[in-house]
């Protein structure tokens, strides 16, 4: 068992936020240097250090983009082997305990990011410059992603407003009611943007526009469908974002496979790059998607793709659901027996080999450094227009506010799809919104926590129960650190 909370994690992670750059001739340099709250944010470029500091977590939260499919009914584990990263296999199975390191991965980095957020919005007043609300709020949006990927996989979960978590809070901080952690969230969010605008000072940062989704998919995930519309809403109509294939794009049955990262679809996007080499020493030190080649097929030997570990792989059923003229059935998942009977690949089975593959988010054949499953330079499109358009038709169709608007959304993915429109109110609309977010975010990370949200798990996640995996179990160790003030989650 690991001997050191996420309370004592953090204070380690502190000294690691603000290296973000070195000298060449770093070893010549003899001056002593130290770097803590009492000697720092004292300039503009301190503060925008720590900024980088804390969007640098991001890239570490790719396990969440695997165990959200992995725990809904869309993939299975895959691997080699029922032993091969045990935690992905207990998900998939609903087996999973207290004592997980995969879902303590989620735990810890989502809190080192809420940390390093922290640390910038505990020194806010220390200086003063110009430009400094943006970076305020740029630090309140990321602590919200953060809070928000946290408070959707363990629930309640201990807050300290603008401050940092000090060794000793494991001991009096309380989690806070789920309700404390949104109303936490929303505000953040609301000042986001309040003092951000639509474009970016350098790609990859967050914007109005990411504030704007993020805040209306908070509100979506309470049932505020007034509220998750009018933000969702406000946003559409700022005409910032388009999807490719709806304005007069030409051919646009390959753009699935062709945009660009950081398009006009890209409403948030988590920034990789394979330039810089990684190993398993330090999965969380990589600045590629290791994500990426987890998800590759095994073996593999062909045009395009790279070979990968063949995790998460995609059922029959989801595949299937695709209607055949359906222009995104082949760009998201890859069919292998009839790739490799077009292309003459070859490659091995895996564990629970399906025959389909995580096309979005497969490895392709690329420059990157070092081991290249474990730096894919692909971007993980964390929040995408398609998306936006979809929620905004949900909280539109089942707040009862307007089945009309709601329909235009949705067929704006439809269309672009290559599928016609479809007329429908009420309770059907809803299920025809329900499964166009299952076939245009498969893959992505999004469908377990959609399955547990609508109230519709139990039904399709075979093992779910009732009143217990709707979310998952306090790491053991956060327990013990806590000594009794914090209680597991029902039914663990």
């Amino acid at each position: 068992m690991k001997n050191i909370s996420i309370i004592k994690k953090i204070y380690f992670f502190l000294g690691l936020v603000m290296l973000v750059g070195c000298s060449e001739n770093f070893l010549e340099e003899t001056e002593e240097y130290t770097i803590d709250s009492e000697n720092y944010f004292n300039s503009e470029q301190e503060y925008y250090n720590a900024l980088i500091g804390a969007y640098d977590v991001l890239q570490s939260t790719y396990v969440n983009v695997l165990l959200g499919e992995i725990a809904s009914d869309n993939t299975l584990s895959g691997g080699e082997s029922a032993t091969d990263v045990i935690g992905f296999q207990q998900v998939d199975e609903m087996t999973h305990t207290e004592v997980n390191d995969n879902l303590d991965d989620v735990w810890d980095w989502n809190f080192a990011g809420v940390q390093r957020a922290n640390y910038i919005l505990e020194n806010k007043d220390k200086t003063d410059f110009e430009g400094k609300d943006r970076i305020i709020a740029e630090a309140r949006f990321l602590r919200a992603y953060f809070t928000f990927e946290l408070v959707k996989w363990f629930g309640p979960i201990p807050i300290k407003g603008d401050e940092r978590f000090v060794l000793g809070d494991e001991n009096s901080v309380q989690r806070a009611p789920v309700s404390e952690v949104y109303a936490q969230i929303e505000s953040d969010l609301q000042f986001a943007i309040d003092n951000m605008d639509y474009n970016a000072p350098q790609v990859g940062r967050a914007t109005k526009g990411s504030a704007q989704a993020l805040l209306g998919k908070a509100y979506l995930y309470q049932d505020k469908f007034q509220e998750a519309a009018e933000v969702l809403r406000n946003l559409i109509d700022s005409g910032q974002y388009h999807l490719y294939g709806t304005q007069g794009d030409e051919d646009y049955t390959n753009l699935f496979e062709q945009v660009g990262e950081n398009s006009a679809e890209a409403v948030f996007e988590i920034q990789y790059t394979g330039e810089e080499g990684a190993g398993f020493g330090c999965l969380q030190c990589s600045e590629g998607n290791v994500a990426v080649g987890f998800q590759g097929i095994r073996n593999y030997s062909g045009p395009l793709f790279e070979s990968g570990y063949s995790f998460n792989v995609p059922v029959e059923e989801v595949y299937n659901l695709f209607s055949e003229d359906d222009i995104r059935r082949d760009y998201s998942i890859l069919d292998i027996e009839a790739w490799a009977e077009e292309t003459g690949a070859t490659y091995i089975e895996g564990y629970k080999h399906t025959g389909y593959f995580n096309r979005k988010y497969l490895p392709r054949k690329n420059d990157n450094a070092g081991d290249p499953n474990l730096t894919q330079p692909n971007n993980y499109r964390a929040i995408r227009y398609a998306d936006v358009l979809l929620m905004a038709a949900e909280a539109l169709n089942r707040g009862g506010i307007n089945d009309e608007l709601a329909s235009t959304y949705l067929n704006m993915v439809r269309n672009r799809a290559g599928l016609d429109d479809v007329d429908a109110t009420g309770s059907t609309l809803t299920e025809l919104i329900f499964q166009e977010r299952r076939l245009e975010m498969v893959g992505e990370g999004h469908r377990f926590f959609d399955l547990v949200r609508t109230g519709r798990a139990a039904e399709a996640i075979e093992g779910f129960q009732t009143g217990k995996n709707e979310l998952f179990p306090i790491p053991l160790e956060e327990l013990e650190f806590s000594n009794g003030l914090w209680e597991q989650n029902p039914g663990y």
